[in-house]
């Protein structure tokens, strides 16, 4: 399959951070298509070969086991092409067409890795210059939006243009191997569907966790927030995954209709609830991993005394009969304790132990990063001279049964803007957002939003390197429940 692979922000952030590596890794790893060509479009005045002394010198940054030896480099980057352009001319859109004309590949995927309110002006000149044809894929990078309003605006245009089918919405955490082993879990097995509701499950949490502070990014961040950058998108997500019914069949609609489900079950904030369910927070100077860091109004380019959130956690329920009355708590933040991505579920515990102290119930950890796994923790008995207690009852120990997923697979493992990237060029949709999904999520976290505006000084402060502030643990333990580090 030859291919056209575009991206504009070719030379932000995101591009040499994230896609360019992955796009190596999938070369290295034999996955990208033969017959490919990357082009980098940017307004920087560059030609080939200083555009890829500029990649060269930028990938040296990643992972030891991830940099391209010098010969790999040279192999790759004669893939890798750079245009000058300015987004706002029409007569630079007329000569990517005739760029991409040139050999009329069998797909071209265009890939917006700018800021999202470029993205209607993009596709409407795509469009204009005839670059939407059946064969033309367009990925949009989150966030989609600032709220419900710009994001129907953009989906609006981008519609416009491309049809559904056309239209790739990227949540990179939909490509990580653990939440495709989510899917695999449920769906794959029979083991856990009859305890998958809401008389095995107490609850379910989930934590999206950072150690680090908002770097060099503090005036986007500002704009944004942690509800905006986390919530309404990854977190959302990995619910609607957990929560949803078994679709009819892999195909990506039907995947995506059970999806919005979860999403129009989600009990609706108003003011009230959002007083009680949501804590937000915002990091002061603390210690991380042993070392002093400043605090989010010290940050560079964060104006002074903003209320911006770097941390969310909420309460939220399902209201349907899988889920009815299992609450699920979400928690994501910047300089945190440490860095790690995980979905707990938490099982009720037996209706009548028979078993002295054995309080602790079971529960599933799906390990999305650093790690990347499965741990199910249980209860055994040592057998052992003295485990029992004076009636001759086993005392029980907790045990877990850990997979570990890069030593299960120690082969054919990709990233996840990999996967994501080589199911645009494939055309799989399965794992990208519908505009359904995406603007019911707004629509659910848009009153959260609102409630802040009323109430701009409500951001409590937190500590860097711990877990948030202390609301967010009460927020849990009003349920009778802890957060993992807490237990």
């Amino acid at each position: 399959m030859s291919f056209d692979l575009v991206f504009f922000g070719g030379t932000g952030d995101l591009t040499w951070r994230k896609l360019m590596p992955a796009l190596f890794q999938a070369w290295r790893h034999g996955k990208l298509p033969a017959g490919g060509r990357i082009l980098a479009v940017a307004r920087d005045q560059r030609d080939d070969a200083s555009y890829r002394d500029w990649l060269k010198d930028r990938l040296q940054a990643a992972d030891t086991a991830k940099r391209p030896t010098d010969e790999e480099f040279e192999q790759f980057s004669q893939l890798v092409h750079y245009r000058p352009m300015d987004l706002s001319k029409p007569d630079d859109y007329q000569r990517l067409k005739r760029w991409l004309d040139e050999r009329n590949a069998d797909t071209a995927v265009i890939y917006l890795a700018t800021s999202p309110h470029l993205f209607p002006v993009i596709c409407t000149q795509l469009g204009a210059a005839g670059l939407n044809h059946d064969r033309v894929r367009v990925v949009l990078e989150k966030p989609l939006g600032h709220d419900l309003a710009s994001a129907q605006e953009i989906n609006r245009v981008v519609r416009s243009v491309f049809s559904e089918r056309q239209a790739f919405r990227i949540d990179h955490y939909l490509g990580k191997p653990s939440v495709q082993n989510l899917m695999a879990l449920r769906f794959g097995n029979v083991l856990f569907e009859p305890l998958w509701r809401r008389e095995s499950i107490a609850n379910i949490q989930i934590t999206l966790a950072e150690s680090l502070g908002v770097g060099t990014r503090g005036d986007f961040y500002d704009r944004t927030g942690a509800l905006r950058d986390m919530i309404q998108n990854h977190a959302l997500q990995l619910l609607t995954m957990v929560a949803m019914e078994p679709p009819s069949s892999a195909d990506a609609d039907a995947i995506r209709d059970e999806k919005l489900k979860v999403l129009r079950s989600l009990k609706p904030f108003d003011a009230v609830s959002v007083a009680r369910d949501v804590v937000r927070g915002q990091y002061r100077a603390g210690t991380v991993e042993g070392q002093p860091v400043k605090g989010y109004l010290e940050e560079d380019k964060v104006p002074a005394g903003s209320a911006t959130e770097t941390f969310v956690a909420l309460r939220c329920e399902v209201q349907n009969w899988r889920w009815a009355g299992v609450p699920f708590y979400l928690r994501t933040g910047k300089r945190l304790a440490s860095r790690h991505a995980e979905i707990v579920v938490n099982f009720r515990p037996t209706p009548h132990s028979i078993f002295p102290g054995a309080a602790r119930p079971n529960k599933l950890v799906i390990k999305l990063q650093p790690e990347d796994g499965l741990e199910l923790h249980l209860l055994a008995a040592k057998g052992s001279v003295g485990s029992t207690d004076a009636s001759g009852a086993e005392k029980l120990s907790p045990v877990s049964l850990d997979l570990d997923f890069d030593k299960a697979f120690p082969t054919d493992r990709v990233g996840a803007y990999e996967r994501m990237l080589l199911d645009a060029l494939a055309g799989r949709l399965n794992l990208f957002v519908r505009s359904d999904e995406q603007e019911q999520a707004w629509r659910w976290v848009e009153p959260i939003l609102e409630a802040w505006q009323q109430d701009p000084h409500g951001v409590r402060t937190y500590t860097a390197g711990t877990w948030g502030p202390p609301a967010a643990s009460a927020l849990v333990a009003r349920d009778g429940f802890t957060w993992p580090e807490e237990a």
